[in-house]
């Protein structure tokens, strides 16, 4: 990677920002589609709460994860540089 050119450099570099651009971008919208489905749920039935709450959470959790995993590629991609 010592000779890596200017064009190497700066794609790699480009390609690590839009990673973790797009995965925020994508994961925060996916998020908050999934809570305002949660939240008019549990506006419409109270009682359902238990039952929309907890796989909301999870989702949430699975969401955040890609947005991680596209933070570890970023970071491997800056190690390219």
């Amino acid at each position: 990677a010592a000779e890596m050119g200017e064009m190497a450099t700066f794609g790699i570099a480009l390609g690590a920002g839009l990673a973790i651009g797009l995965a925020a971008l994508g994961g925060g919208i996916g998020q908050g589609i999934a809570m305002s489905g949660a939240l008019e749920g549990i506006a419409r039935n109270p009682n359902a709460y238990d039952k929309i709450f907890t796989p909301m959470i999870i989702g949430l959790a699975l969401i955040e994860s890609l947005v991680i995993y596209a933070l570890v590629i970023a970071f491997m991609l800056q190690g390219r540089i």
